[in-house]
């Protein structure tokens, strides 16, 4: 006969068995209790749809220790929506986007989404490296922009938490083959978001390759610190660490020249309204800014390249980042057909971008920082969007 000192001790077994069979089965639903650190709350993922060839695609939602929420999605990594607080602690969503997957699925301009293999522009479609000739799809007419036709921002990426002591991070890994969008070597991408307890959105970048080829990642998120949905940001006040620009043509592809910002609608080197002088670039395509800033650190290390505020939130967003250039856009092909998260349309200028970067065009432009990577050398890149009040 089974003692009482026995039988306590298999109950206190049997027990905890079932605490980790009832985990496991959680886990198994899609939730799991976040890796972030001291002071992170959870990491949960769910099911977010399935893409074109059927793929079943994620959204993970990070919290921190402050309430702040980033939602991320397998589905091109991109983020879909990002929770900051305004100067009376009330949280908004400060980024453009869709409450589910299908709209992205049938085309939008790459609101949240990781640009590559290559952002940017690049001339007509064609490069030459190391002697050899090579052709991209020309889908921004004329030039190749933002990866091709099925770029990064278009892929199911495979994802999955890792261990940070300032918040919690999911790492998105996608590997691109040999020749895809006309690119050479195999390309292994990896891109970290960690939602500080800071209430910073922080995004690393690693990347390796089989063979020499052009890369330049971003992120192509659309801020509007009123909220998204609330307007345009014309009345946001931005600055801009950068005494240059890369001049363009009307293609806005550059001549190669770095032009001073002295004198022009694109001096921000001292706060200014995003809208007091944009109607001076009716001659932009879209009408409106699109242009790459040479920021003064030169990429050497992470700095300070833009700061953004919002007077009625209180919101400011500084964007710090370890790349040579921004590119800040003002969403001039917005023009109220989509609608968002908030069901209201998103018109000219609802949103801007800062995107951080290498030169557009850099890869047939040798004067400028390179953008090639070589087999056994590692492409890394760090941007943080800081976000406080005042």
């Amino acid at each position: 006969m089974m003692t009482l000192k026995w039988r306590n001790a298999s109950l206190l077994l049997l027990s905890a068995l079932m605490v980790v069979g009832a985990q496991a089965a959680v886990n198994a639903k899609g939730s799991t209790r976040g890796t972030g650190g001291k002071g992170s709350k959870a990491v949960k993922h769910a099911p977010f749809g399935k893409a074109e060839d059927g793929t079943t695609v994620d959204l993970y939602t990070l919290t921190n220790r402050r309430g702040a929420v980033a939602k991320i999605s397998t589905y091109g990594a991109l983020l879909t929506e990002l929770h900051m607080p305004d100067r009376r602690g009330h949280m908004g969503d400060v980024v453009l986007g869709f409450s589910t997957l299908d709209p992205y699925l049938k085309g939008h301009p790459f609101f949240g989404a990781t640009t590559g293999r290559v952002a940017n522009r690049i001339a007509r479609g064609k490069f030459s490296l190391n002697g050899q000739d090579y052709t991209l799809a020309v889908n921004n007419e004329p030039n190749h922009l933002h990866g091709g036709l099925k770029g990064f921002d278009k892929r199911v990426w495979m994802a999955e938490t890792v261990p940070s002591t300032v918040g919690p991070a999911v790492r998105f890994t996608y590997v691109s083959a040999d020749g895809e969008e006309g690119f050479p070597g195999e390309l292994t991408t990896h891109v970290t978001y960690t939602l500080t307890d800071k209430n910073e959105i922080r995004i690393d970048y690693k990347a390796t390759t089989t063979k020499a080829t052009p890369i330049n990642l971003t992120n192509h998120s659309y801020f509007n610190l009123a909220g998204e949905g609330k307007g345009t940001i014309l009345g946001h006040e931005l600055t801009v660490m950068a005494d240059r620009f890369t001049e363009t043509d009307e293609t806005l592809i550059p001549t190669g020249e770095l032009k001073p910002v002295a004198g022009t609608p694109l001096d921000f080197r001292k706060p200014h309204r995003i809208g007091a002088r944009i109607k001076a670039l009716s001659h932009i395509p879209g009408g409106g800014y699109d242009h790459n800033f040479v920021l003064n650190a030169g990429g050497k290390s992470l700095a300070l390249g833009a700061r953004a505020y919002e007077a009625g939130s209180g919101r400011v967003m500084e964007m710090w980042t370890t790349e040579p250039g921004v590119q800040f856009y003002t969403g001039n092909f917005l023009d109220g057909k989509l609608k968002g998260k908030s069901g209201k349309p998103y018109p000219k200028h609802a949103a801007f971008c800062l995107e951080a970067q290498h030169y557009p065009d850099s890869i047939n432009h040798p004067e400028f920082p390179t953008t090639v990577l070589e087999p056994g050398k590692v492409y890394t890149q760090t941007t943080v969007y800081r976000f406080s009040t005042r």
